[in-house]
């Protein structure tokens, strides 16, 4: 009433004009039961498509999958999948991981408390999200714990496979959801890394305001800064399926001839590996393009690219089912879903249902907030114009030009290269069993010494959970002829540092 009563005294004394009134399109109107059922089908979706995705990931890299290798669907499969193989589910208990603090902490829960939520957490992780790990227990806070600088993978796939619960939990809002995922996504990634996150977020946010696929997917895409490699890798496949639009091979071709190339993720250099987010986004968008709003031909697309073929899936399925509803996945899909519903994820207290429930309610936490209006049996949300995050970019001017085969234990290690960076890939381990297995909390004191310089204390835990997923890098040398030094400070006759190689990077493309 106050702020009614203002404006009509500023129209009085004419030191103001009434607000025009919102455009149709500024607003959407949606049944509280139809916002549960699209939230429903976002996390459903996830679960479909990592569980069917899962015997085939990375088991396919620099290769599509053909149609006639078997894939496993059946009544039960996703039980017994989610009972006997956890470790396949790390996006979505990454995801959960962060709903629950969410739900501890309220929406305006600090990043320290979901980094040190993940950080501690029991589970197995890898690539950026290991690394993150292993700089939030050592120290090194978000968002430096996520950039290129600190994080050899943050290009990685690692928040793109998780982002989707900042879509779910805010409908129509892709900006908002841009906002959620911000500090959480630099904890472990920067630049395409958490462009991933971010076009993924966006894509869920929009898939509650239209029924055509290729608007969700073009639309989101205006949260990317042109400038970055993330949206010209994606704008090319979208103008390859417009130029192709009945052969999604063709296109698989034309993004593995100009964007599978490695630069940041260690264990995709010089090999056909790649994690990488633009390209692994990019068959994303290529089983939802040419999956054409059908739930079995985006599953078999974004699958049968290869590379990430679980969380690939995932992320197409979740997108699509939110844009679908849960009530029409197709039941096939659907298949011994109910009977997993209860299921706690491992590693979490949360189930699927619990995941229906507590998005619904950040949802409308988060609408409210954002000007929406939450009554009984109606939700109107706005409708919000995506606009593009800041620019960042990893690695610039950085190029792999060599890599140096050390597969030894040491004690010591010497080694001499000639450019502007490296990373020395390698492990702490128990000599007797798995890291996988081991518990305990033994960790190698090392020191490196670059040129002669002073020697940096570097701690390397043989505890898988722990570990330092590279062992030593630097990306910020002079160019020239550089000599690095390795020391072990407590060698130990049960444990072993292992180097397997060296990469050693240029600030020039190798000349040929």
């Amino acid at each position: 009433m106050k702020r009614i009563a203002a404006l009509f005294i500023l129209i009085l004394i004419g030191c103001a004009s009434p607000p025009p009134p919102p455009p149709s399109w500024a607003t959407l109107e949606i049944s509280r039961q139809e916002l549960f059922n699209k939230i429903k089908g976002g996390w459903a979706g996830q679960v479909i498509g990592v569980t069917y995705g899962g015997p085939t990931e990375f088991q396919f890299n620099g290769t599509m999958i053909n149609e006639y290798v078997p894939i496993e669907w059946y009544d039960g499969y996703i039980r017994k999948t989610m009972t006997e193989n956890a470790g396949l589910y790390d996006d979505l208990y990454m995801d959960l991981t962060f709903v629950d603090i969410f739900e501890k902490h309220g929406l305006d829960a600090p990043v320290s408390a979901h980094a040190q939520a993940y950080a501690n957490a029991e589970y197995m992780l890898w690539h950026a999200n290991q690394a993150g790990r292993y700089n939030i227990l050592n120290g090194i806070k978000a968002p430096h714990s996520g950039h290129w600088l600190n994080n050899p993978h943050a290009d990685d796939i690692d928040f793109q496979i998780e982002a989707d619960f900042a879509g779910l939990m805010s409908p129509g809002m892709p900006n908002t959801a841009a906002q959620v995922g911000d500090s959480i996504g630099h904890i472990m990634n920067y630049g395409d890394g958490w462009y991933g996150g971010v076009y993924v977020s966006a894509m869920y946010s929009l898939a509650f305001t239209s029924n055509d696929i290729n608007y969700v997917v073009k639309e989101g895409l205006k949260m990317i800064p042109k400038e970055s490699t993330f949206y010209q890798c994606i704008s090319d496949v979208i103008q390859w399926h417009k130029k192709y639009p009945n052969d999604w091979k063709q296109t698989w071709f034309e993004i593995q001839r100009k964007w599978s190339s490695e630069v940041g993720c260690p264990d995709g250099v010089f090999v056909p590996f790649n994690i990488d987010a633009k390209v692994n986004a990019a068959y994303i968008v290529l089983g939802l393009l040419y999956g054409e709003g059908d739930f079995s031909k985006t599953m078999e697309v974004s699958t049968h690219a290869g590379q990430d073929s679980d969380c690939n899936p995932s992320s197409a399925g979740g997108i699509l089912g939110t844009l679908l509803g849960y009530d029409k996945i197709p039941d096939y899909w659907k298949l011994g879903l109910a009977d997993a519903e209860d299921l706690d994820f491992k590693y979490t207290t949360m189930s699927l249902n619990d995941a229906y429930q507590l998005s619904f309610k950040h949802a409308l936490e988060n609408l409210k907030r954002n000007g929406g209006v939450v009554e009984n049996e109606k939700i109107i949300f706005p409708k919000q114009v995506p606009e593009a995050v800041r620019l960042e970019q990893s690695f610039p001017n950085l190029f792999p030009t060599s890599r140096i085969h050390v597969q030894q234990e040491i004690s010591t290690y010497t080694f001499s290269f000639d450019g502007v960076g490296f990373v020395v890939r390698g492990e702490a381990k128990p000599k007797v069993s798995s890291s996988w297995d081991y518990t305990g909390n033994f960790t190698f004191n090392t020191t490196i010494s670059i040129d002669g310089g002073a020697p940096e204390k570097i701690s390397l835990p043989a505890r898988f959970t722990t570990r330092r997923h590279e062992l030593y890098w630097n990306y910020e040398l002079t160019p020239g002829r550089h000599t690095v030094d390795i020391k072990v400070l407590n060698p130990s006759p049960d444990f072993s540092l292992y180097l397997n190689n060296i990469l050693v990077y240029q600030n020039e493309p190798l000349k040929k």
